[in-house]
C-alpha cells in the first residue's frame, strides 16, 4: 500500500471514529494503531482517554494533537531506558533526532489551525459544547491530525522527518 493510501485509511478511521463517541485523542491513536505497525496492543488505546478536550475538559492542549504525537510516540519512541546519557541526550536533541520529529507536529498543526490549546480553538462554543458545528469543527481538527501523524509516521522516516530544522522554539 503507497503512503498517500494509508494516510486515507487513518483519515476516514478517525472520522469513522469520531462518530462512535470516541474523543479526539482516542480517535487519532486508534486509527493508527489499526493501519500502521507501532508494535503496540490495540489496548494501548485506553491511555489516551483522559486527553480529550484538552486534558478531560480541561482546554489544555488539543486532544487530536496530543493523540498524533503519541501515536508518533508508538512509532518512533523509545522501547527501553536508556544506558548511555550521552547518547540518549543525542537520540533527543540531535539530527535526526527525537525533537526534531514531534516539533513538526504541534508547528504544522499551529499554523493550520491557529493555535494548539482546546480552550482557544473551541472558545465560541464553551457554552454551547455539544453543538453541531462543534462537534464538526473537532471532526475535522481530528482528521487532519490523524493525516498528520499518518504523513510522519508512514513510510518510517526519522531521517527525514528529524532532520529538520524546529519550528517555534521555546526557552
Amino acid at each position: 500500500m503507497t503512503p498517500e493510501e494509508i494516510i486515507a485509511k487513518v483519515k476516514a478511521r478517525a472520522k469513522a471514529n469520531f462518530r462512535t463517541g470516541l474523543n479526539c485523542a482516542e480517535c487519532v491513536m486508534e486509527a493508527v494503531l489499526t493501519h500502521i505497525d507501532t508494535g503496540l496492543p490495540h489496548e494501548t488505546l485506553c491511555v489516551m482517554t483522559g486527553f480529550g478536550g484538552g486534558g478531560g475538559l480541561f482546554g489544555d492542549t488539543c486532544g487530536a494533537l496530543v493523540g498524533a504525537m503519541a501515536a508518533l510516540g508508538a512509532v518512533y519512541g523509545r522501547r527501553e531506558v536508556p544506558t548511555d546519557a550521552k547518547a540518549a541526550g543525542e537520540e533527543l536533541y540531535g539530527t535526526p533526532g527525537l525533537y526534531r520529529l514531534f516539533n513538526r507536529l504541534p508547528n504544522e498543526f499551529k499554523q493550520r489551525f491557529g493555535s494548539t490549546q482546546c480552550r482557544v480553538l473551541t472558545s465560541q462554543w464553551r457554552k454551547t459544547w455539544h453543538c453541531k458545528e462543534h462537534l464538526q469543527f473537532c471532526r475535522s481538527l481530528t482528521i487532519d491530525a490523524a493525516g498528520l501523524a499518518a504523513e510522519m509516521a508512514f513510510p518510517k522516516d526519522l531521517a527525514r522527518w528529524g532532520s529538520l530544522p524546529f519550528g517555534i522554539q521555546h526557552p
